[in-house]
């Protein structure tokens, strides 16, 4: 009777440093591919559109000046008082003639404050002017 022998075999070496490179790899890919929500820092009801135009990227994004319910103004994230704010559309305007201004108000801010936002663009000779919404829906 012959038995045959069996010749051990060594185990397979794991190369811990090669799957670290492609769990890097993976990582920076998924980086990459993430879109990020822009999440406003203010919590605002929009006043609801049947015409409300989807955000969209573009190549001069408008400068938003968003009205609080309590009738706070702010350019971005920065509060202003309304003639911080003329001077500062004023500074935006000569760096850029080409501007946009979208406001941002509260259903329930004063009416009072959107005109006068409004009127301290006029006089930073904005012309490009809009109004975020929402989407009321199809009749």
């Amino acid at each position: 009777m012959k038995f045959l022998i069996r010749k051990r075999r060594t185990p397979p070496a794991v190369i811990i440093v090669a799957l670290i490179d492609v769990l890097i790899v993976l990582v920076i890919f998924l980086m990459v591919t993430t879109t990020f929500k822009q999440v406003p820092s203010l919590k605002l009801a929009l006043p609801a559109s049947r015409q409300a135009l989807k955000p969209g990227v573009s190549d001069n994004p408008a400068q938003v000046v968003t009205i609080a319910a309590n009738g706070e103004l702010f350019l971005a994230t920065t509060p202003y008082t309304l003639e911080g704010l003329q001077n500062q559309l004023k500074a935006l305007a000569a760096k850029n003639p080409k501007v946009k201004l979208a406001v941002r108000a509260d259903k329930d801010a004063p009416w009072g404050k959107m005109v006068a936002v409004m009127d301290a663009a006029k006089a930073a000779n904005l012309t490009d002017i809009s109004a975020y919404t929402k989407d009321a829906g199809k009749p």
